[in-house]
């Protein structure tokens, strides 16, 4: 099946390529000969009313051979007229422009059948604000993003797109809230995407965030404090609440809401409670399953807050996970302890800890906490660490992790269609486009200054691992892949090498410049040191392939015995 997948693969973006050539020659009259896809003997043949349409042995290339008097070929005076060369430069460099050009637009084709069928989309409704961010107490969970600075935005997708591309901007939220439209300014923050970044390509992506998320927290409570009413009801940390007084309870703020409306009388409360299961799968995972139960609950007569009168609140400062030899757990935190500071100023969310332990990961922290266990506050001082990872292409490297988790459950949000789609998917695939050939771009620059080694170059065997790979996981992941390889054989079929592309066009450049073809005793030797170069960068690339020169050097041995 993995051939199978290759075969496709490979011959779909020759075939791509060799038929920007062969249209665009058509197109001007030149006379087209053969049409072939792949090399080596031909297992099936097709005669035209002038050209052969061929298909080879070995799918790894391809060629449109053209009516040309310098290859010794034999014209007909009525055919001189349809020779490559007896077309003007600008048609021949659209010609051979053609071919690489067909291999840049036909990622955007790809992408844009895989973007078109996604869906469905998150709507464009706030589900948290993050403290310290531009969106606290400009933004608040509810609010509808109808538009931004007059755009009209019918998924949550949108938001980011439009917030990530204007980073430190001013921009102009149109939500509805309350049964009303409001707008609201909100200047963007500056940031570095990591996950686009690449130290070594040189590449710094900068993006811009508000600091909102599109789902809302479910009714995961922390009770910290014993002698509060949820803890003498017997309601616990990491309880999920699902029913208050038999009303449907799916978010934090619902919970919220419905004690808010209580009066001090007593309630049902239904719950579901995580119960770890020991020994789950004969120790192969980490596994827990929800216990319910409902208990009766008298929230404190009077105004205040879900805390203030239940004792209950958001468990998203309580720690979860905290491994038995994790820096945290030597500082003394545990499961189900609550953090209330960091280096002696107050936490107000999970994302504020995570975000000033990672901006400062290479210092020592002082953390406070409050005990599942009951007691005061305890403290404690931690130091992140690195720590070593292999990637799936074998390469190690090491990066801080922040060794401890909590655990909120996010309410089911509606999902919508995307009111635009074509346009959407359109838009989507070109940027990607643009983003993979930018990218790709880079690399080559960063490899011809010495920057990246030879070997990351990959080969046929790379190509034939990935193909198969991404073939199992479904078409959008094939298609994906090839969108990638198609951008990649696009660029490198215009370097200016000899018998590639890019060096016919560097050729036709300086007939244009010097008002003549260059010599063909030059144009030879030229072609000569072209396929010399490339051979040379396929022998590294299967060298790499194989994983390096004793590899190669002890499979040779074992064929000559």
């Amino acid at each position: 099946m993995d051939l199978l997948y290759f075969v496709i693969l490979v011959s779909t973006l020759v075939f791509v390529h060799e038929m920007g050539h062969f249209v665009m020659a058509k197109l001007f009259g030149v006379k087209v000969i053969t049409f072939s896809l792949g090399f080596g003997p031909k297992i099936l043949r097709l005669r035209g009313q002038e050209t052969e349409y061929c298909v080879g042995l070995l799918p790894l290339g391809g060629y449109v051979s053209m009516l040309e008097e310098s290859k010794g070929v034999v014209v007909h005076f009525e055919d001189r007229h349809r020779t490559f060369e007896s077309q003007s430069i600008i048609k021949r460099l659209i010609i051979v422009l053609a071919g690489p050009m067909m291999n840049l637009i036909f990622p955007v084709i790809l992408y844009f059948a895989v973007f078109v069928t996604s869906g469905p989309f998150l709507a464009p409704t706030v589900g948290v604000v993050l403290p310290g961010h531009p969106a606290e107490g400009k933004l608040r969970p509810g609010d509808r993003i109808m538009a931004i600075d007059g755009e009209d935005v019918g998924t949550f997708d949108e938001v980011k797109r439009k917030v990530r591309r204007n980073p430190s901007t001013e921009l102009i939220f149109k939500v509805f809230r309350d049964n009303e439209h409001v707008e609201v300014p909100i200047v963007t923050d500056e940031k570095i995407d990591e996950k686009l970044a690449h130290q070594q390509l040189d590449i710094v992506e900068r993006i811009g965030t508000i600091g909102v998320q599109p789902s809302a927290p479910a009714a995961v409570i922390g009770v910290s404090d014993p002698d509060s009413p949820a803890h003498r009801a017997q309601l616990r940390t990491f309880d999920v609440v699902t029913h208050v007084a038999g009303k449907p309870v799916r978010r934090f703020m619902d919970l919220e809401a419905a004690i808010a409306e209580n009066r001090g009388e007593t309630v049902p409360i239904a719950y579901r409670r995580p119960v770890n299961v020991e020994n789950a799968l004969g120790g192969l995972a980490n596994m827990a399953v929800y216990e319910s139960g409902v208990v009766a609950l008298t929230p404190l007569a009077g105004s205040g807050t879900l805390k203030q009168r239940t004792g209950m609140e958001l468990a998203d400062l309580y720690a979860a996970v905290v491994p038995d030899d994790s820096y945290l757990y030597k500082a003394g935190l545990r499961s189900g302890d609550k953090i209330l500071t960091l280096d002696d100023e107050p936490v107000p969310a999970w994302s504020t800890f995570r975000e000033r332990v990672l901006a400062a990961p290479d210092q020592a922290h002082h953390i406070e906490y409050l005990p599942a266990r009951g007691g005061r506050a305890r403290s404690g001082t931690f130091r992140m660490r690195r720590e070593d990872f292999t990637d799936e292409h074998g390469t190690s490297f090491s990066r801080y992790v922040l060794r401890v988790r909590h655990w909120i459950v996010l309410a089911p949000e509606k999902f919508v269609d995307h009111p635009s789609p074509i346009s959407y998917a359109l838009g989507a695939a070109v940027r990607e486009t643009a983003d993979v050939t930018r990218f790709i771009l880079v690399g080559l620059v960063r490899l011809a200054q010495g920057r990246i080694s030879l070997d990351s170059l990959s080969g046929p065997i790379t190509i034939y691992e990935v193909a198969g790979e991404e073939g199992r996981k479904g078409p959008d992941y094939f298609m994906w892949v090839m969108a990638l390889l198609s951008i990649n054989l696009g660029l490198l079929n215009l370097l200016p090498i000899p018998v590639l592309d890019g060096g016919h066009l560097m050729f036709f450049t300086l007939e244009a410049v010097m008002r003549r073809p260059l010599p063909v005793r030059v144009r030879e030797v030229a072609h000569l040191l072209g396929m010399a170069l490339i051979f040379l960068l396929m022998v590294l690339a299967f060298r790499n392939d194989l994983g390096g020169w004793d590899v190669i050097l002890g499979q040779l041995k074992q064929l000559v015995g």
